[in-house]
């Protein structure tokens, strides 16, 4: 028994459970059905996800937050990487933050992307083998390896046949992946993120190394997933995109062109500028706003055009 196994089980399961609840429509063995399946996974998946994407907006949002303090022990420490790294560790410990908190959600669909490399790559051989659920149910297995999408089985791949057509369906599902991935890191990275020093930054630096990594690595490893698999990818890739996107643009980051843009049309709402709104939010920005909160404090302010007339103290009469 593998220690895969458990995986390989839940991987099939949901898998053979949405193909069930999609053949009325499309039949049983039709492609649609099994890629829609894979779709089901996706969506599955995900969902369990989203505690995962809260925590690592939480902690984007930290790391943003900490960059003045984490430049300041940059600078401090410059000579002394050793003592750099120790500082920062113990300033991400205090804000109990985390660096690498954004490829949380991508190192916990790991074990799920091989498990179902796994039972797909099971599929493309002669004869089809199970893994999981399919295991033992020869109808399920010809059925899944038989499948096809846009005229490809879904579990032959790039490097593994000579049939243009997988090779297309492949190369399209490759581009679509790795396009969805830059595309998702961008717009994170000019509309979800505060404007920054790019120098000795950690968090921007770390950001720009995946903005070009993953869509690489994705293209080169491509070749050999399963049509399935890329399936899987591009789909997962789209929900992260889209799940961006709507942070983004109802709950950016503060002081991100996204908030900053947000802030305006909920001032051109109200039908003042942004100043006023954040005063009639802050008191402390109302009186700079209204003029107060000077030194002066208490003086009626100068109108502009108008002679300021001397005042004169009265003298008290006192009382005999």
């Amino acid at each position: 028994m593998s220690i895969l196994d458990p995986l390989y089980f839940a991987v099939s399961w949901v898998v053979v459970n949405f193909h069930n609840l999609l053949t009325p429509f499309f039949g049983t063995d039709s492609g649609v059905s099994w890629s829609l399946a894979i779709v089901g996974l996706v969506i599955v998946i995900r969902i369990l996800l989203i505690p995962l994407f809260v925590k690592q907006i939480k902690s984007q949002r930290a790391l943003t937050a900490l960059q003045p303090q984490m430049k300041a022990i940059q600078t401090k420490y410059k000579d002394d990487r050793q003592k750099q790294s120790e500082e920062l560790m113990k300033l991400y410990k205090e804000h109990k933050t985390n660096p690498l908190a954004s490829c949380f959600p991508i190192l916990a669909q790991a074990p799920i992307f091989f498990a179902l490399f796994q039972v797909l790559n099971g599929l493309g051989k002669t004869p089809p083998r199970g893994y999981g659920v399919l295991e033992g149910e020869t109808t399920l297995l010809a059925s899944a390896a038989n499948a096809k999408f846009f005229g490809a089985p879904i579990s032959e791949t790039f490097l593994g046949t000579d049939s243009t057509v997988v090779r297309i369906v492949t190369i399209c599902l490759i581009a679509f992946m790795s396009a969805t991935t830059f595309t998702t890191q961008r717009q994170l990275m000019v509309k979800g993120m505060p404007k920054m020093d790019s120098k000795n930054n950690m968090m921007l630096q770390q950001q720009k190394i995946m903005l070009y990594l993953f869509p690489v690595i994705f293209a080169v490893s491509g070749v050999n997933f399963p049509v399935g698999v890329l399936i899987y990818w591009s789909t997962t890739n789209l929900w992260t995109w889209g799940q961006q996107y709507y942070v983004i643009k109802r709950n950016p980051t503060p002081g991100s062109p996204a908030f900053e843009e947000l802030q305006k049309k909920k001032a051109e709402k109200l039908g003042m500028t942004v100043a006023e709104m954040e005063a009639m939010n802050d008191p402390k920005k109302a009186k700079s706003v209204n003029g107060q909160g000077s030194d002066n404090e208490g003086e009626t302010p100068k109108q502009e055009g108008q002679r300021v007339q001397p005042t004169k103290n009265k003298k008290k009469k006192k009382k005999k």
